[in-house]
Order: structure tokens, then C-alpha cells, then sequence
């Protein structure tokens, strides 16, 4: 008969497993209940929602709040703006981290401490809001496309990661390639970049979150409706949602301005919805990479 290979837990590891699992389990349930409570909220009645009888299940389904929110015209622009957005701004990101991370990993690239240094120096000063305001305004990039794309460019942190990730590649490569009479951007497209999927991955949800999410940038340098982005349009949609039920009580329709209230709070829910499922189906395709990268950028300093 053939010996079980299975693994006898002694008393003190079995109830260290099982104490684990139980923690795991309390911490999950913590992060995706919130998660799950905006989407039944979304979806029942605002009266139930506020009256906290929704714990786990929708209680009124009904799809007034999406109605709502899906017939304003200006969602779809908001959405078109921030594809656009997300897509061009996270491009030129890799292309300017790249440009910059490889060059500071390389050792034979003199100053790249001090440059280092002097870049990690911007993670803690800036020069403030206004005279940035200022400046944005003087190149005449406020209330355009590009205010939302050329600020951001290069992220000191993603850099450091990507730079570190880099020092972590087997130099031996480059020095053969060289040898060879591989340029250097050679040696960076067809030798570096094509080891670097897991830290580009990581970069690309970096950016394109950070795009996707983009508002108090949008909120300052931007007034036009035609360059509005997701975040910022369906703000405005709730705002005019929450001023209309309070003029209706102004007016003195008290019955009307109630119902208008319930459907601007299930309007919250579902604005939240709106603006995060993309990002919410996208990554699990990058999950595997995003993992192994940040892990594989955090290994040498």
C-alpha cells in the first residue's frame, strides 16, 4: 500500500492554521464588503438604504439611479475623455519613466546619484498649487488636452521602482550585447523591455488608475465641458441631483423633494459604480504581473 504523503501537523501549527485562516478570512470579508454594499445599495431602494435595512441583499431592486446617471448626455463624453486620457497619458508615462529609469540603473551612467538625489528631493518639495496654476497657464496648457498628460509625465516613485527593477536584470546581458555592437536602444528594446513585462504591468496600473481617477487636476485646470473627464462629469451630475431636490423643498413640494433626495443618495452608489468597474474588470488580467513586479522591484535598494 502506498505511504500518504500528506504532511501530520503537530497541535501548535494546526492551531496556528487555522487561527490564520480565520484572520484571512475576517480581513477579506472587511475589504470586499464595502465593495459589495455599494453595489446592492446601488440597486435597491434609496428609502431601505437609508433606513439601513440593506446588509447583504439588494431589498427593492429597481434601476432608477443608473436611469438617472446614464441619461445625461455628458457621461459619455466624460467617459470618451477619460479613455483618451488614460490611454495617451498612461503611453507617454512609460515611454518618460523608461527613458528615465534605465539610464539611472546603468553603471557606467556618471552623476546618476546626484540626479537620483535630486530627483527624490521632488517627492517632498513642490513649488504649490498657484504658482504651478501660474505656470500652467503662462505655457497655455490650461483648459486643454495636455494639462491632464504632460504635468504627471514621470512619477519620482514609479521611477525608483523601475530603476531598481532594472539593477536587478543580469548585467552580464548588456555586457555581451555591447560586445556585440548593440547600441544602447537596442539594448533597451530588444534586451531589457522584453524581460521587464512584470515591472511594465505594475507601471501600467499605476498610471492608468491614476488616470482613471484623475479629478482635483481636472477640478483646477479645467472649466470646459468638452474636456471634462469621468470623475469630474459625474460630479456635476450628482451635485445638480442634491441642488434640485433642495430647491424642490424651497419651493415647498415636500413630497416631490423627498423622492428626489432618496434618488440623489441611490445616485451616490451607483455613480461610484460607474466610475470603478472598468478598472475593477481590468485587473485581473494584470494581477499575476502586478504581483511578481512590485515584489521583484522591492528586492535591491
Amino acid at each position: 500500500m502506498a505511504k500518504s504523503n500528506r504532511i501530520k501537523l503537530s497541535k501548535g501549527d494546526l492551531t496556528f492554521e487555522i487561527f490564520n485562516t480565520v484572520l484571512m478570512v475576517l480581513i477579506l470579508a472587511v475589504i470586499i464588503y464595502p465593495l459589495w454594499f455599494v453595489v446592492i445599495a446601488s440597486f435597491s431602494d434609496s428609502a431601505a438604504v437609508t433606513a439601513g435595512d440593506v446588509w447583504l441583499w439588494p431589498k427593492g431592486f429597481h434601476l432608477d439611479a443608473y436611469r438617472r446617471v446614464f441619461a445625461n448626455s455628458r457621461l459619455m463624453t466624460g467617459y470618451r475623455n477619460t479613455i483618451l486620457y488614460t490611454f495617451v497619458g498612461t503611453v507617454f508615462n512609460l515611454i518618460g519613466t523608461v527613458a528615465l529609469a534605465y539610464p539611472l540603473s546603468r553603471r557606467d551612467f556618471a552623476g546618476r546619484n546626484v540626479i537620483m538625489m535630486i530627483l527624490t528631493v521632488t517627492m517632498f518639495f513642490n513649488g504649490g498649487l498657484v504658482p504651478t496654476y501660474l505656470i500652467y497657464k503662462q505655457i497655455h496648457i490650461v483648459n486643454t488636452f495636455w494639462v491632464m498628460v504632460i504635468p504627471g509625465l514621470v512619477s519620482v516613485y514609479n521611477t525608483i521602482l523601475m530603476r531598481t527593477f532594472f539593477q536587478g536584470l543580469p548585467y552580464e546581458l548588456q555586457e555581451a550585447a555591447m560586445i556585440d555592437g548593440c547600441s544602447n536602444m537596442r539594448i533597451l528594446l530588444q534586451i531589457i523591455l522584453p524581460l521587464s513585462k512584470p515591472i511594465l504591468a505594475v507601471m501600467v496600473i499605476f498610471y492608468g488608475v491614476g488616470h482613471w481617477n484623475a479629478y482635483f487636476d481636472a477640478l483646477v485646470y479645467i472649466t470646459k465641458d468638452e474636456l471634462k473627464p469621468l470623475a469630474l462629469v459625474l460630479r456635476d451630475i450628482l451635485i445638480t441631483a442634491t441642488e434640485s431636490a433642495s430647491g424642490r423643498d424651497n419651493a415647498g413640494a415636500a413630497s416631490s423633494q423627498a423622492e428626489q433626495r432618496k434618488t440623489a443618495e441611490a445616485m451616490k452608489y451607483a455613480v461610484i459604480i460607474v466610475s470603478t468597474v472598468p478598472v475593477l474588470c481590468l485587473y485581473p488580467f494584470m494581477q499575476k504581473h502586478f504581483s511578481k513586479g512590485v515584489m521583484l522591484g522591492a528586492i535591491k535598494g
